[in-house]
């Protein structure tokens, strides 16, 4: 006996490497399919699994598997940021952590503030406990900002006012 297509339950996608139904969203949310992907050790082994390619593009890679991973806005968090005396240094979704480059630093139409990282490959959306955390070190000077540490005084190129 014969079944059709609908009782088989064809998928809607084959899940290729080049077609994987993953996403990351503007809010670092991962979907698959549609659905949000709510486990915590999933989402932390997505997280950790990310990296950017070479072409713009980003793979999630678990072991010796991987496939590519449609990324809507940033690609990673800034949860939070750790300073020595010349420098701020950003602990990332991923687990890393790296200096940030300063010159690298925008705020977004929402008021949320990011940052190149990865060599510049790839955003990072700061988390509100890092951006708090990063604006209790900038202060007013002259027509700009500037990120005062104890041994460092570095302008920023735009002005983190809230916008009103």
């Amino acid at each position: 006996m014969e079944r059709s297509v609908a009782e088989i339950g064809i998928p809607k996608r084959w899940h290729t490497r080049e077609d994987s139904g993953l996403v990351l969203d503007r809010e670092l949310n991962w979907i698959h399919d549609g659905e949000r992907i709510t486990h915590p050790k999933i989402i932390e082994a997505f997280n950790q699994g990310l990296v950017p390619t070479g072409d713009g593009r980003f793979q999630l890679r678990l072991g010796n598997d991987w496939a590519y991973v449609t990324v809507e806005g940033a690609a990673y968090r800034v949860n939070a940021i750790d300073t020595d005396d010349s420098r701020v240094y950003l602990r990332l979704s991923d687990r890393t952590g790296e200096a940030l480059d300063t010159s690298t630093l925008s705020l977004g139409d929402d008021g949320v503030l990011t940052a190149r990282v990865k060599g510049g490959r790839a955003e990072a959306r700061f988390s509100r406990d890092a951006q708090f955390a990063l604006g209790q070190l900038l202060v007013p000077e002259g027509s700009g900002w500037v990120l005062v540490l104890p041994d460092a005084r570095i302008a920023i190129p735009f002005d983190p006012s809230p916008r009103g």
